[in-house]
């Protein structure tokens, strides 16, 4: 009896020990995880990375090859790779569970998203993060329940998933290449509105100089017409004057020259 106590005891102790020890995760997830396990005291160790790819995975899996609960966990962490965190004394590493969903886990899951869009003050239209960013957690978790049922449907799933990302990144890359375009033109349109002010501004300038000019010129113009005018009228009155003066002399001379063809011959002699 007494070595029995002991070794409830000793196994007390070290339940409380090992519970006490457990950290608590970072970051909470709508991903559904198991609980964080050891991996080493060091803090230089670093997890071994799982050496099959998505690929591979896939073509595992299109071969018809047994869904046995190894290959299943293999393809959960290649769909949702483990999460690593360290405290001040050892390194944790925590995999996603490989036990199936039910219809509470899926009540409970969407419960807990709402709860959570609700915490976090999520916007419900337009671009939010924190809403794209649950709802990835979400798709992820959905993808690991679809997993662990048919791993070939979540295999489809993940393709999906990482289209979408990719489309998602394609849309924020072409937002992100037309607002810096926007800032662009519109540092353009301002340099061209000062450009035109100035050059708008000097043509005003221009033009009343212009205008100025014009008027001088039209100015001298019209004193050199009125001198014109002038000079053309004393000329006119003197051309007048002339051609009088040579119709009285004509006239006189014609009525001498009558008169002396009009005297008789005797009168001419004499």
């Amino acid at each position: 009896c007494g070595t029995r106590s002991g070794t409830r005891r000793a196994r007390g102790r070290s339940r409380r020990t090992n519970s006490g020890a457990m950290p608590i995760p970072p970051v909470d997830t709508l991903v559904k995880y198991e609980s964080p396990i050891m991996i080493t005291t060091t803090k230089d160790a670093r997890i071994p990375k799982n050496t099959k790819t998505k690929s591979s995975l896939a073509g595992t899996a299109a071969s018809g090859a047994t869904t046995s609960t190894k290959q299943t966990e293999d393809i959960l962490n290649a769909i949702l790779p483990p999460r690593e965190f360290q405290d001040s004394q050892a390194l944790w590493i925590q995999r996603v569970t490989s036990t199936p969903a039910t219809r509470l886990d899926v009540i409970t899951l969407q419960e807990r998203l709402d709860k959570l869009l609700q915490e976090r003050q999520a916007r419900e239209t337009g671009i939010c993060p924190v809403r794209e960013e649950l709802y990835a957690q979400c798709f992820d978790e959905l993808i690991r329940q679809v997993t662990v049922t048919c791993a070939e449907r979540g295999l489809l799933l993940l393709r999906v998933r990482d289209e979408l990302r990719m489309s998602i990144m394609a849309y924020q890359t072409l937002y992100e290449s037309s607002v810096a375009f926007g800032m662009r033109k519109a540092l353009s349109t301002e340099q061209g509105k000062d450009e035109m002010a100035t050059t708008i501004e000097t043509q005003h300038t221009l033009i009343g100089d212009l205008t100025r000019r014009e008027q001088e010129w039209r100015a001298k113009c019209e004193s050199i017409e009125l001198r014109e005018n002038e000079r053309r009228a004393r000329e006119d009155a003197k051309h007048a004057e002339e051609t009088a003066f040579l119709n009285r002399a004509n006239k006189q001379l014609k009525q001498q020259l009558d008169k002396f063809l009009q005297e008789p011959p005797s009168a001419a002699k004499k």
